[in-house]
């Protein structure tokens, strides 16, 4: 089912995918004259914090995860970026070195902008540099949306969060009453719910006497997301 109606998604989850959609042609030719393509396996590192940018990502296919890494080296993941998503643009806009890594965690086709390009096209562009500041608005008021969600929501219902918006992110020629399969790993769900993995462990166990979802391997299958919903208690 749709969540549209009964649940704020966009209070939750990135829209960078909106600002190359339907470009005028001569902004997006100039934008990638000069692009190219690779493809990264899964775990693959796309870009490292701390390093120096050179370009923007747009990921023309897959998923990758945007994570911190703590004084121990644990990676905790801040944010999962979709197919059609931009990667990189903040470093280079605040002419200041990458805030975060980012690595593919399913095998992805990534297009490399150069920065020069991005740049003049930026420059030149009014409908490109206005959706990016509205991009930028919203991706701030989902990371203080999140920050009150750590501060405020018990692993249970940060978990039903976490899989309401993952359940969004893996929809794929959905239609009505389709199962929605959520493929990764427990230790990188951990991270993005900001517990232990054995705590995601036993809640998703409890989830599954439930019937909110069923698991195939490394697979997690919502099947009642309106059980999450109200888990996640977002009123």
């Amino acid at each position: 089912m749709s969540i549209s109606g009964i649940f704020p998604i966009d209070k939750w989850d990135f829209k960078s995918e909106s600002v190359l959609a339907d470009l005028p042609p001569d902004v997006l030719a100039s934008l990638t004259a000069n692009k190219t393509e690779q493809v990264y396996k899964k775990g693959e590192i796309i870009f490292r914090e701390g390093s120096y940018p050179s370009g923007i990502f747009y990921i023309a296919e897959g998923k990758v995860k945007k994570y911190k890494l703590d004084n121990d080296g644990k990676a905790h993941i801040i944010y999962l970026a979709n197919t059609g998503e931009l990667l990189g643009y903040h470093a280079i806009l605040s002419e200041d070195r990458y805030p975060d890594s980012a690595a593919a965690i399913e095998e992805s086709r990534i297009a490399f902008i150069p920065k020069s390009d991005f740049l003049e096209t930026l420059e030149h562009s009014d409908i490109l540099s206005r959706r990016l500041l509205k991009t930028l608005s919203h991706e701030f008021a989902v990371l203080a949306n999140s920050l009150n969600m750590f501060a405020q929501k018990s692993v249970r219902e940060r978990l039903a969060l976490q899989l309401i918006v993952l359940r969004e992110k893996y929809k794929v020629n959905f239609q009505a009453g389709m199962p929605v399969e959520i493929n990764m790993s427990r230790d990188d769900l951990a991270s993005m719910v900001g517990t232990a993995r054995e705590h995601v462990v036993r809640v998703l166990s409890e989830f599954k006497e439930d019937r909110i979802l069923e698991t195939r391997g490394r697979k997690i299958i919502v099947l009642d997301v309106n059980k999450l919903i109200r888990i996640a208690d977002l009123k």
